[in-house]
C-alpha cells in the first residue's frame, strides 16, 4: 500500500511501518492518523503478518508528539471527539491487534508518540531515547489512552510524577521502571525487534492471536479468567492444536497453519 506519511512494506512475514515525516519529527496529524488506521486495519487482515515493527523516520524521534497547530483552537467538544476518534482508530486498534506490535522506539517519544509505543504490545528503545509525557505544559493532559496504559505498566505513583511533572526519561529508565523491554544500540534497534518476531513466528498464530487477547482482557475486563478460559477452548477446535501436539510427540518441530 501507499502512503504519503508512512513507509510501509511486508518481508519474511513481518510489517514494517516507518511514520515517515522527519522534518516534523514524526509529529502526528490527521492524515498521519488516517493512514496509520489503515495499516493497523491491513496488519490484522492480512494472513501473511505475523508481527508489526513501528519506528520513525530518522534518529531523532519516533514521535515527538502531535501537531498542536491542528488543534489548537479546539473546544471542549471537539477536544474530547479528538481522543475519542483517534482512540478507536489507532491507538486501541493497536492493542487490540490479533498481531504483535513492536515499538522500535528510535528517539523522542513524547505526547502522543509515547502513547503510540504503549499501545503496542512490545517497547524496544534505541539508547539514545528519550520518554515522556508533556501535555500539562501545554494545559491539556494524555488523551489518547496514556494515562491508563502508562499507569498499567509503571505503577500509579510513577505515572502521575511523570504526567504532572512533564518530565522526560532516559531509555535506561525507562527499562528500569518497566516502560520498554529491551534498550539497545541505535544500530541494533531494528534487528532486537526482528529477533523478538523470529521467535513469534515460529509459534501458532491463532494462539498467539488469543493470548494478547487475553492479557489485554486482564487490563480492560472485568473478568479476564473468563476471557482466558474461552480463547483456551477455542485452541482445541484449532488445526494448529492438532499439528502442535503430533509434532509434539512425534518429536519434530511444528509447522503452523494459523487454521
Amino acid at each position: 500500500m501507499t502512503y504519503q506519511n508512512l513507509i510501509s512494506e511486508v518481508k519474511e512475514n513481518i510489517l514494517y511501518i516507518t511514520i515517515n515525516r522527519e522534518k516534523a519529527l514524526n509529529a502526528l496529524n490527521r492524515d498521519t492518523l488516517k493512514e496509520l488506521a489503515q495499516v493497523i486495519q491491513f496488519a490484522g487482515d492480512t494472513a501473511e503478518v505475523k508481527g508489526v515493527i513501528l519506528t520513525g523516520a530518522g534518529d531523532k524521534a519516533f514521535v515527538a508528539g502531535a501537531d498542536i497547530k491542528e488543534f489548537s483552537d479546539y473546544d471542549a467538544s471537539q477536544g474530547e471527539q479528538l481522543a475519542r476518534d483517534g482512540q478507536a482508530a489507532v491507538f486501541n486498534a493497536i492493542e487490540n491487534s490479533p498481531k504483535p506490535f513492536i515499538a522500535a522506539i528510535n528517539g523522542f517519544a513524547l505526547g502522543g508518540g509515547l502513547e503510540l509505543a504503549m499501545a503496542c504490545h512490545i517497547r524496544v528503545a534505541a539508547d539514545q531515547a528519550k520518554l515522556g509525557l508533556p501535555e500539562v505544559t501545554l494545559g491539556l493532559i494524555p488523551g489518547y489512552g496514556g494515562t491508563q496504559r502508562l499507569t498499567q505498566l509503571v505503577g500509579k505513583g510513577k505515572a502521575i510524577e511523570m504526567i504532572i511533572t512533564a518530565g522526560m526519561i532516559t531509555a535506561t529508565e525507562a527499562e528500569k521502571i518497566g516502560l520498554v523491554n529491551y534498550v539497545v544500540p541505535q544500530g541494533d534497534l531494528i534487528s532486537k525487534a526482528e529477533e523478538i518476531l523470529s521467535l513469534v513466528k515460529l509459534r501458532a498464530p491463532l494462539a498467539v492471536a488469543r493470548a494478547i487477547r487475553s492479557v489485554i482482557a486482564s487490563l480492560n475486563e472485568t473478568d479476564g479468567y473468563e476471557v482466558e478460559i474461552e480463547s483456551f477452548g477455542k485452541c482445541f477446535d484449532t488445526a494448529d492444536f492438532q499439528e502442535g501436539t503430533t509434532a509434539f510427540l512425534e518429536k519434530r518441530k511444528a509447522v503452523f497453519s494459523g487454521k
